[in-house]
């Protein structure tokens, strides 16, 4: 059966703590109760230790979903070349969470289309029980059909998915915070693309400080996401916003929005309810 799966680009943020999880160390216990998947942004900079990534398998369900950004000396330093011994042990720490895990290969602006060869010859190496999503941030991609069907058909050799990151709210209209001022100076500004290549697209939405802004700026995903669901896929969803403080609220609401056009979609589990701390 279809499944909606919706995150967070991280389960541990400072305000986040006595309002959506315990003060406790195992948070992502307690963000597992609010969304069913997570972003892992950290794998970007460093592989965890294996015995780490057991405690995660521990902490979740066999169907909570973990999106892994692949290492950044795989993808932006060394464009593919030469990383075998990084990819083994970063395939050999990620391997206690089996298909719970998507590999994520997030390209810098600068890969570009005429780097497609590399990345298709790097995707068909990658194990085929893994989930591939491949995010690119080069403009060409977005504005250039025949760039943009080269990349989708390398991308179809791996049974890999394009991941869109889309900014188009937050960009809508000038910064009215330093959250948003800043998310203004990092982010990427391409247009939005709506399309699936596999039977379990991810997505990446970016809002604003204002929850009115991002709940309608998300109405066409929502509809997406049901229309995909109806075909029988089984998408992952994760809610950014400036400053995250609200994303696992702003991530409920979000599959709250498209099980109401989508009444059979089975709901997310209840969250533990978050007691004052006290001192015995």
């Amino acid at each position: 059966m279809a499944r909606l799966h919706v995150g967070c680009a991280m389960w541990n943020h400072k305000a986040w703590s006595g309002r959506f999880v315990r003060p406790t160390k195992d948070r992502l216990r307690a963000y597992a109760g609010w969304c069913n998947a997570v972003e892992g942004n950290t794998t970007f900079y460093a592989t965890p230790a294996r015995s780490t990534v057991e405690t995660w398998a521990q902490q979740t369900d066999p169907d909570f979903r973990f999106v892994l950004k692949l290492p950044k000396v795989v993808t932006h330093e060394r464009r593919f070349a030469g990383v075998e011994v990084e990819m083994r042990a970063f395939l050999d720490a990620i391997e206690p969470l089996g298909d719970r895990a998507v590999l994520w290969t997030q390209l810098p602006g600068s890969f570009s289309p005429a780097d497609v060869e590399a990345l298709r010859r790097f995707l068909r190496r990658l194990p085929i029980t893994l989930r591939r999503a491949v995010e690119v941030r080069h403009p060409d991609f977005f504005t250039d059909a025949g760039s943009a069907s080269r990349l989708e058909a390398a991308l179809a050799d791996a049974d890999a998915e394009w991941v869109p990151f889309d900014t188009t709210v937050l960009f809508q209209t000038p910064p009215t915070s330093e959250a948003e001022q800043e998310a203004w100076g990092k982010k990427p500004r391409l247009p939005r693309r709506m399309r699936a290549l596999t039977d379990q697209p991810v997505v990446r939405y970016m809002g604003r400080d204002s929850v009115a802004e991002t709940v309608e700026g998300w109405r066409p995903w929502a509809t997406t996401v049901a229309d995909w669901l109806h075909e029988g896929r089984s998408p992952t969803v994760f809610l950014h916003t400036p400053d995250n403080c609200d994303a696992p609220a702003l991530a409920r609401r979000f599959h709250d929005d498209v099980r109401a056009l989508v009444p059979d979609l089975d709901p997310l589990p209840e969250p533990e309810p978050i007691e004052p701390a006290t001192l015995f």
